[in-house]
């Protein structure tokens, strides 16, 4: 459910009609919270989710000010529970009333993410509070909340309730603790093609959920493709959707906006064509390629490049472990990384492919795991290297490296007169 700075932000959507089967509390006028000073804690050491994903390590026990508070003032030695205690006094009353919050998971340019704890029912639960007074908060928050209060999907992060006031919006999420998708393949001590085809098979049902309904994700990426729990059998959730368009049925179904992550972002968006909800098939092509190969289909640090290999769809099976990957599965992934968006398949489509239908029976069952979990390891390190050296070379206050992963209109306009010229 994070809040990634690595997108441009589309345009809040219009006239949607909302299915409200959850209960919203409005604002009631009230903006102060009166329980800021006497925040308490229940000192359980419960585990903090780190973007809903990987646990960090437990809190300490041996506080006597509950909270990292001594009468009434942080703890200097506890910057963890110092952190808490400076978002649950930004909480509403009306909030922090129904719920306990218990550590910070997540933040973005806009968002903080917090566990929390039901008082009554003791359900643990994610709360996403958005500034709005902000007017990309405000998109974002829109075009969460345009999707979250019409879906209710096994697949698909479930909206409880959400709390408005007038600079933030306080939005009460089931909290996924199983972790990303990539961080459970590395942590597995095997994969095969029938894993990633029963990962693909939930992570297509909500997709062609969504494009029922004319919703299109439009940042669909490894990393907002979160496990409920950590157990073998957790189902795959999909969160993030803050870039979603949202269209009644009858409406115009194509989108202009130019919005994405740039490893992920289709073609038809780079050379600025209006497009269709097949951006999403797209993006699920690139994410089953990593699936199988723990690489990347389209990879370059230099923007304009990457943007090239992805015009042209060029890409290759070499390298390990594609000699052990079936062609029923290469098939599956030439079908759905395909430039021309009307030769792409559907959601519906995809499903019916022969490789998810069997759930690779008549695949090799060798196990992938050494090769993929080696090749995102390498990719992790290398990423992590080139973003601490790119770092170093602003300041530590720059928003720069927060839209350094953005989709640069800039850049498409240049590509865009080279393509023409071409």
């Amino acid at each position: 459910m994070g809040c990634g700075a690595s997108k441009v932000l589309p345009e809040p959507p219009k006239d949607v009609q909302l299915d409200l089967v959850k209960k919203v509390e409005p604002y009631t006028g009230q903006t102060t919270d009166k329980y800021k000073h006497f925040i308490k804690d229940d000192g359980s050491g419960g585990k903090a989710v780190d973007k809903m994903g990987s646990p960090s390590p437990p809190q300490a026990t041996n506080n006597p000010y509950p909270g990292g508070l001594a009468n009434g003032h942080p703890d200097p030695g506890d910057p963890r529970r110092n952190k808490v205690a400076k978002y649950r006094a930004k909480f509403d009353s009306r909030v922090t009333a129904k719920y306990d919050i218990k550590a910070l998971i997540g933040r973005g340019s806009f968002s903080r993410v917090v566990r929390v704890e039901h008082k009554s029912t003791k359900q643990p639960y994610a709360i996403k509070m958005i500034e709005t007074r902000y007017r990309e908060g405000r998109e974002v928050c829109e075009s969460e909340l345009n999707v979250l209060r019409r879906v209710r999907h096994t697949n698909i992060i479930q909206l409880i309730e959400v709390f408005e006031t007038q600079e933030r919006v306080y939005m009460v999420m089931e909290l996924a603790t199983g972790g990303e998708l990539f961080d459970r393949i590395i942590a597995k001590g095997s994969f095969t093609e029938r894993d990633a085809t029963r990962v693909l098979q939930m992570v297509l049902d909500g997709v062609k959920y969504l494009h029922t309904l004319g919703i299109t994700h439009r940042d669909l990426k490894p990393e907002n493709l979160l496990y409920y729990h950590p157990g073998s059998d957790s189902k795959i959730m999909i969160t993030d959707f803050g870039l979603a368009s949202t269209r009644k049925k009858g409406d115009e179904c194509l989108m202009k906006t130019t919005c994405g992550t740039p490893e992920y972002i289709a073609p038809e968006i780079l050379v600025r064509k209006p497009y269709t909800n097949a951006v999403d098939m797209w993006a699920l092509g690139v994410i089953s390629y990593i699936l199988l190969s723990g690489t990347m289909p389209f990879e370059d640090d230099n923007r304009t490049r990457l943007y090239r290999q992805i015009l042209k769809g060029k890409y290759s099976y070499s390298g390990e472990p594609w000699p052990s990957v079936s062609n029923l599965a290469k098939d599956f992934v030439d079908r759905v990384v395909t430039v021309d968006p009307n030769e792409r398949m559907t959601a519906s489509q995809a499903l019916k492919h022969p490789w998810i239908v069997t759930m690779a029976a008549s695949s090799s069952m060798k196990n992938l795991h050494r090769s993929i979990s080696q090749n995102l390891l390498k990719r992790a390190s290398s990423r992590c290297q080139s973003t601490k050296s790119a770092q170093s070379t602003r300041s530590s206050r720059s928003t720069k490296s927060n839209k350094s992963r953005r989709v640069r209109e800039r850049e498409l306009r240049e590509l865009n007169l080279r393509y023409q010229k071409q």
